[in-house]
């Protein structure tokens, strides 16, 4: 296989440990915090976490290690989308086990949960690892999507590990997988296994974080590889001056990637779906704010712009909430082959005429063609609309050129409106890890050995102080059920990780708000470049303009 010289560069750089862990092995010792409790919910949290529930926060600090001596076997797993630094994870992990005794093994699960469950795996050793040091993706055992939930998917993960004489795995997820490994912590606790598990935190949607998980590994990369293709973007758009670029990127259920890209590049526009939420905006009236934008720089003879959109955003939107589920309902059971046998869609709309309530079908009736037949071709398992493949980005650049050729027949709006459309998504899961993400992720999986070592279950690796130097950040761990709390989900309760929103009275998007009706009219574009790995630090061991903001 040829290298690329990056890549063979790349090889040969040694990720920074957080300063308690540079003392070498022997000389790290705990330092034991309060108990915890769930963010919500405790009593049903408790009743369900028995054995593991309420444990004390840790901190790692110089001093004596005092773990018992043992042969340690830990498998690791990959959960869930891809993220930069995943590898990073794993080299960290088995860098710490096999600087403990030689001895030490890494079994590498392979494509995901399955692995564990169908006993497929390999045994990590130097000459493999080595391939994959401070690279992207997670092709070095393979992901995938299993949800370990079931009593017969734990007794057979027990019994995989214990033809092996595995004591402890590592789940490298992110809040649904980390979810999973809390449930099977408690499992292995209750049975007496013997077994440990730890969690890391990953997601480039950045909605796996809180008070003690700063930031999950990744969204640095991510944010930084969209923001460069943003930036450019920008650049063309200024040089041309004759299109608007409307981008989608990642983020469903949270902003957090939108608002990085938007303080990184200051477009003209970048909505923000908990902004959205929490206004109870309508379709209309965001299409009415962008159109304005549009509207103020062609006054000004700029007939361009950039607009960022998140990938969730109408989920944000109350009335397409409902509008989706009454859709939902309209299709139930054998209804959907009744719709999909109507010959025409002239035939379909008025079947959906007649099924929706007169509010919905306002909204409805709003949505241009491409997108009213989208929400009735592609349903998911459950046989309801798959909200994220709408093209949102299409969406309403189609209503704001509704609204601007209705301004434009009444003399309000003299300007030229062409667009171009982009989704940037997988083109950051996997890229070079910045030197923040690999530097993040291998003390991740360093300090996940710790807590195995010092024989913790059911804990998170929480590596914090990030906005510092690396020499200056604190290594511990957290219990993963101070995290959770009751959600309903496919009509039952559920103990889930709670995902973390943005916050509309926090730094990040404060400033935003504070800068954005100047960057809605003026060019203020700014361009990030290339993610740099070589050169002085704060060029290249920067990390998010978010976490800068929050820590300031």
């Amino acid at each position: 296989m040829k290298l690329s010289p990056l890549q063979i560069a790349r090889y040969k750089y040694q990720p920074k440990l957080p300063g308690m862990l540079r003392n070498g092995i022997a000389e790290i010792s705990v330092k034991v915090g309060e108990k915890t409790q769930s963010v919500a919910d405790q009593e049903k949290i408790a009743a369900l976490f028995p054995n593991t529930y309420g444990k004390e926060e840790i901190t790692f600090q110089k001093g004596e290690n005092t773990s018992p001596a043992k042969v340690h076997k830990v498998g690791v797993i990959l959960s869930g989308g891809q993220a930069p630094g995943g590898h990073n994870v794993v080299c960290g992990l088995y860098d710490a086990l096999k600087a403990t005794n030689k001895d030490n093994v890494l079994y590498g699960f392979k494509n995901g949960p399955i692995g564990i469950l169908k006993d497929d795996y390999l045994v990590f050793d130097d000459e493999y690892i080595d391939q994959f040091r401070n690279t992207g993706g997670f092709d070095i055992i393979g992901s995938g999507r299993t949800k370990l939930e079931t009593e017969e998917q734990f007794e057979v993960a027990a019994e995989t590990c214990k033809k092996h004489g595995i004591t402890a795995v590592v789940i490298i997820g992110g809040d649904d997988s980390n979810t999973n490994a809390a449930v099977l912590a408690e499992y292995f606790a209750a049975h007496n296994t013997g077994v440990q598990v730890i969690g890391c935190p990953k997601t480039i949607d950045g909605d796996l974080k809180n008070e003690d998980i700063e930031c999950s590994f990744g969204f640095d990369t991510a944010t930084k590889t969209y923001s460069e293709l943003i930036g450019n973007i920008e650049r063309d758009s200024n040089s041309a001056k004759k299109y608007w670029h409307f981008i989608k990127v990642m983020g469903r259920s949270a902003s957090h990637v939108a608002l990085e890209c938007a303080l990184k590049t200051q477009p003209n526009i970048c909505l923000v779906g908990e902004e959205v939420a929490a206004k109870k905006m309508s379709l209309a009236q965001i299409a009415e704010y962008i159109a304005d934008s549009v509207n103020a720089r062609a006054d000004r003879g700029m007939n361009f712009g950039v607009a960022i959109i998140p990938e969730g955003i109408v989920e944000f939107v109350p009335e397409f909430s409902v509008l989706i589920a009454e859709i939902n309902e309209l299709l139930a059971g054998s209804k959907t082959e009744e719709f999909n046998a109507l010959p025409t869609w002239d035939a379909k709309y008025a079947f959906i005429e007649k099924g929706l309530t007169p509010e919905s079908m306002k909204v409805f009736e709003i949505l241009p063609q491409g997108i009213q037949q989208q929400l009735f071709l592609e349903r998911d398992p459950h046989g309801n609309v798959q909200v994220s493949l709408i093209e949102s980005e299409k969406l309403f650049s189609a209503m704001v050129k509704d609204i601007l050729a209705k301004r434009k027949k009444e003399g309000k709006f003299n300007g030229k409106f062409a667009t171009q459309h982009h989704f940037f998504g997988y083109e950051g899961r996997c890229a070079f890890p910045s030197n923040f993400d690999a530097d993040y992720c291998y003390s991740l999986g360093y300090n996940a050995f710790m807590l195995i070592q010092y024989g913790y279950t059911g804990y998170l690796s929480k590596v914090s102080n990030l906005a510092k130097p690396a020499e200056q950040w604190v290594a511990g761990g957290m219990p993963i059920t101070k995290m959770m709390n009751i959600e309903r989900r496919n009509g039952q309760d559920k103990p889930v990780i709670r995902k973390a929103l943005v916050e509309l009275d926090g730094k990040p998007f404060k400033y935003f708000e504070a800068n954005r009706e100047q960057w809605a009219v003026e060019t203020a574009f700014t361009y990030p470049g290339a993610i740099q790995y070589y050169g002085p630090a704060e060029v290249c061991d920067i990390t998010t303009m978010t976490l800068a903001l929050e820590k300031e």
